[in-house]
C-alpha cells in the first residue's frame, strides 16, 4: 500500500470519529431541543423510544430516558447491519448509536420555541445532517437507516424514499397513541430529514467521467486496484499540442468521485477530466456488496440468464 493511501485510510478514520461527534450532538439537539418538547416524534428507532418513553411516563409514571431506549431497540437491527453491510460499518454504526444514547441522556431537555412546525422542521433538518453525513462515510444512525440502507443496495433506489416509506408507521403510532395533530408535525419532520438525507448522500447518482491521458496504462491500473468499476479506452488526440493518447471513460457513483478525483491526481497530474451526470445505466452496474465480493474472492457474482420460452 502506498504512502498516499494509507495516509488516505488514516484521515478518513478520524473524518468518521468526528461525524460520529457531530451525529451524536446534532441528534440529541434535535431530540431535547424540538421534537420531545413539542410531542413531534423523529423517524426510525429514535421515533418509537420516544413512543415508549412517552407511554411509560403518561400511563405508569415511570420515567427512563429516550437515549437508553434509542441503544436497546438498536442491538437487534445491527446483526441484520452485520450480515448485510459488513463488519466494519456496523462497528461505527454501534459506536454513532451509543453516542447518539449518551448525548441524548446528557443534554438536558429545553424549549427553544412553543411553535410546532418550526419544531418539526427543525428537528428533521438536524437529524437528517446527521444520518446524511454519516451514510455518505459509509455508516448509519442504526435502526431504520440500516434497513432503507439495505434495501437501498438492493434496488438501487434513494435512502431516503425508503426511509420515508418505512417510517410511515411511527407517523399512525404518534396518530392513534396520542393524537393526529402530532401526526401530522411528525410527517413534516421525518419528510425534511429525508430531503436533506438524499441531499448529503449520493451514492444512488451516477455520473460519467471521461479521463484524457497520455499514461493510460499507469491511470487504468491505479484506478482498477482501488475502484471496481469498468473502464472503456478511446483514442485519443490533442487538438492543440497534436499529443496521441486515450480517453478512459467509466460509470461511477458520485460517492466514488473523490476517490476517483484523487486517484488519477496522483498518478498523472497533467490528465483532464470531465465529469457529466448520468441518468440511467443499463446493463452490469456492481454495487457495494458484488465490489466487496470482487474485492475478496477476485470474481463477481454470476449474472442470470433469462429463461428460455417454452414452445
Amino acid at each position: 500500500m502506498s504512502r498516499w493511501m494509507l495516509s488516505y485510510k488514516q484521515s478518513e478514520t478520524v473524518k468518521k470519529f468526528i461525524v460520529i461527534f457531530i451525529t451524536g450532538i446534532l441528534v440529541a439537539l434535535s431530540l431535547n431541543f424540538f421534537l420531545i418538547p413539542a410531542n413531534v416524534f423523529s423517524a426510525g428507532m429514535n421515533g418509537v423510544a420516544q413512543v415508549i418513553a412517552a407511554l411509560l411516563y403518561t400511563h405508569l409514571g415511570i420515567t427512563i430516558d429516550t437515549g437508553l431506549f434509542i441503544l436497546l431497540l438498536n442491538l437487534p437491527i445491527f446483526l441484520l447491519g452485520f450480515l448485510k453491510l459488513g463488519k466494519e460499518s456496523t462497528i461505527y454504526s454501534f459506536l454513532n448509536v451509543a453516542w447518539v444514547s449518551i448525548t441524548t441522556i446528557i443534554i438536558p431537555i429545553h424549549v427553544v420555541t412553543e411553535n410546532p412546525l418550526m419544531n418539526a422542521i427543525a428537528g428533521g433538518v438536524l437529524i437528517g445532517i446527521g444520518a446524511g453525513l454519516s451514510l455518505k462515510l459509509g455508516f448509519t444512525t442504526g435502526g431504520m437507516d440500516i434497513v432503507s440502507l439495505v434495501l437501498s443496495k438492493t434496488t438501487g433506489k434513494t435512502v431516503g424514499n425508503y426511509m420515508f416509506m418505512l417510517n410511515g408507521i411511527i407517523v399512525l403510532i404518534a396518530g392513534f397513541v396520542f393524537d393526529w395533530e402530532s401526526a401530522l408535525y411528525t410527517i413534516i419532520s421525518i419528510y425534511c430529514m429525508t430531503q436533506v438525507v438524499d441531499m448529503i448522500h449520493t451514492s444512488h447518482q451516477k455520473v460519467t467521467a471521461m479521463i484524457v491521458t497520455v499514461q493510460p496504462e499507469i491511470v487504468t491500473q491505479a484506478i482498477s486496484e482501488e475502484l471496481v468499476r469498468g473502464m472503456t479506452l478511446l483514442p485519443s488526440v490533442g487538438g492543440y499540442s497534436g499529443a496521441q493518447g486515450q480517453m478512459i471513460m467509466m460509470v461511477i457513483t458520485r460517492y466514488e468521485l473523490y476517490d476517483l478525483e484523487q486517484i488519477v491526481h496522483e498518478v498523472d497530474e497533467n490528465a483532464f477530466m470531465n465529469i457529466v451526470p448520468t441518468h440511467s445505466v443499463l446493463g452490469r452496474f456492481a454495487n457495494e456488496d458484488e465490489q466487496r465480493m470482487l474485492k475478496s474472492t477476485g470474481n463477481l457474482p454470476e449474472i442470470k440468464q433469462p429463461k428460455k420460452k417454452q414452445r
